[in-house]
């Protein structure tokens, strides 16, 4: 396949059953889609080399040897050398150093499935934010790093211990990687990997962090046996995240959250339509298909909607989250299939199983399962009303005609919103656009200038319609941004946009500007983006990996993917 193939190894005749035998395998790899070498220039500080690994879901084959399907689990060891300077981390319990050889010695004395191995160097200086936790980061990071999360990483695993149970791991840090870093975040075990491009957007980088808090118990602890149903890790750890920021943060932020994913997954479903057949929670892999091309919402908004439904039925979320710690208690260092979780579930409380609750009429667990579109059944966000009703109330007075500018100016001072709420705002015209050029010129004139002062959560949605509108007033701004950008979340929805209508020059010479900031693997993806209808560009030298990690959702109808409102900010939000 394009992502690899198998080794196959005959046995000695005479080995006996359940006899212990060793295989020792010498080789050597080249560049591929797990491993990521970043020169200093692609990194934050520009003065050491970098380099990380991403296994999820079937890369890191191309690191090591390896059963890589996540029904198989076992320990590992390593063993690295690197130049004097360098820090050395990865995703296990154990390391010791030795500073005359150069050597990093890592173990992890816990079974987890192969895409949980990772690998990070450069570098990279430490500092506590908890009795368990710490911060890695590049210098000139690393106090912006401290100032968000010091004291906040153990309330969240304070919280999650109280609903899920003890944390198995024993640390939780945290490394933040260079802009090159294909995905949000990633749960490796012990040491979470997140993109330092999120730091400048504080609720982003909350809700990224305690989603990856709970894939310790959640995908890390209890592992989907078969990647046709990721749903198990990634519903599982989306409800487990909301149960914590409801503890720590409120309901009503919560609320607002899930407003703003779920608004993402209608964006979604309505892009692919509602019989495709990647809306299943239960999707069927075909030989051949990379897993990661099945990442989209429906496994963590569906996924998350079917969890919630489990824990209606209970009466009352805490009976759940006792199923839930015992459901890990039960299953903990293993991987599991739906049926599992479900007997359990019915197991636990038999007063359900005596309902037949699993055969309700149109909310069957089969239907859940294997039915194509929306959920069966979304959450109550009434709790999050007097966060959610300025954002309905102010898209409407924008969008109702004849449009009151002045009403609906004066109506809300969006700089005293939350993140999530300006963001859920700016989707819904982005939803709506190309809007009526007496609208878009009377939002310029009101939110351009204070957005400008956001973080790029913001920003680019803002961008992304002045793109969608044509609206060349506010195109430096587009410029300006990608000048500065190096992360593919933040580049790739702003050249779809460009490329869609008639701002394709545009996007080309503001690449042909950029693109040597760009890492090799995302240069690729915006040239393919570029030469879509074109002849193709001039080749661009690409020493690094080639191949791009996929992230986006594998689609039907890509030549809509640009005109819909979805974009590669609305899919893989964290691994």
């Amino acid at each position: 396949t394009d992502y690899g193939s198998s080794l196959t190894i005959s046995l000695p005749a005479a080995l006996q059953p359940h006899q212990p035998f060793q295989i020792i395998v010498r080789y050597t790899t080249t560049d591929g889609p797990a491993i990521w070498w970043l020169d200093p220039d692609l990194t934050c500080g520009n003065t050491k080399p970098f380099v990380f690994t991403q296994g999820h879901s079937v890369c890191n084959r191309s690191f090591f040897p390896c059963f890589d399907t996540p029904a198989v689990k076992c320990t590992y060891s390593a063993t690295v050398k690197a130049p004097a300077g360098i820090q050395v981390l990865m995703s296990a319990t154990q390391s010791t150093y030795s500073e005359e050889e150069g050597v990093y010695q890592f173990y992890m004395e816990y079974p987890v499935p192969a895409y949980l191995v990772a690998l990070v160097a450069g570098d990279l200086i430490p500092a506590d934010v908890g009795p368990r936790s710490r911060v890695w980061a590049e210098p000139c990071l690393l106090p912006t790093a401290i100032s968000k999360l010091s004291g906040m990483v153990e309330r969240w695993l304070s919280a999650a211990e109280s609903l899920y149970g003890p944390y198995i791991w024993g640390r939780y840090d945290i490394v933040f990687l260079p802009p090159s870093f294909p995905i949000v975040a990633m749960e490796n075990p012990c040491l979470t990997f997140i993109i330092s491009s999120i730091l400048e957007s504080d609720e982003f980088l909350i809700i990224d962090i305690i989603h990856e808090v709970a894939h310790s118990w959640f995908g890390n602890a209890v592992t989907n046996a078969t990647w046709e149903e990721m749903w198990l890790s990634e519903g599982l750890a989306t409800y487990a995240q909301r149960r914590i920021t409801t503890e720590t943060c409120g309901a009503a932020f919560t609320c607002l959250e899930t407003a703003f994913r779920l608004d993402a997954l209608h964006r979604q479903m309505k892009l692919l339509g509602e019989d495709n057949p990647v809306s299943k929670l239960q999707v069927k892999l075909e030989p051949g298909v990379n897993p990661s091309n099945l990442m989209n919402l429906f496994t963590y908004e569906k996924g998350y909607c079917f969890v919630y439904y489990l824990s209606q039925l209970c009466g009352d979320p805490k009976h759940f989250d006792s199923f839930l710690r015992a459901y890990i208690e039960k299953y903990k260092f293993t991987s599991v299939v739906a049926q599992d979780l479900l007997d359990s579930f019915l197991n636990f409380f038999p007063e359900l199983k005596e309902q037949c609750v699993d055969n309700k009429e149109g909310l069957e667990f089969e239907r859940w399962l294997n039915a194509t579109g929306p959920p069966l059944v979304e959450p109550d966000l009434s709790q999050g009303s007097s966060l959610i009703r300025p954002v309905e109330t102010l898209f409407k007075l924008w969008t109702t005609e004849p449009l009151d500018a002045v009403a609906a100016a004066s109506s809300v001072d969006i700089t005293k919103w939350r993140t999530f709420q300006t963001v859920l705002f700016l989707d819904r015209l982005l939803d709506g656009s190309p809007l009526p050029h007496e609208v878009i010129k009377k939002l310029s004139d009101c939110y351009s200038s204070q957005l400008d002062s956001m973080n790029a959560e913001i920003r680019i949605r803002w961008l992304q319609i002045v793109v969608r509108n044509d609206y060349h007033p506010d195109l430096y701004k587009v410029r300006h941004f990608l000048e500065y950008q190096m992360s593919r979340m933040y580049t790739i929805p702003l050249y779809e946009d460009l490329c869609t209508g008639t701002l394709k020059s545009f996007a080309l010479e503001v690449f042909y500007q950029t693109q040597h900031q760009l890492h090799p693997n995302l240069r690729k993806t915006i040239q393919q983006i570029l030469t879509q209808g074109l002849n193709p560009l001039p080749t661009i030298d690409t020493t690094a990996v080639a191949i791009d990690t996929p992230t986006m959702v594998l689609e039907d109808k890509p030549s809509e993917a640009a005109n819909s409102a979805i974009s590669l900010r609305d899919v893989n939000v964290s691994a």
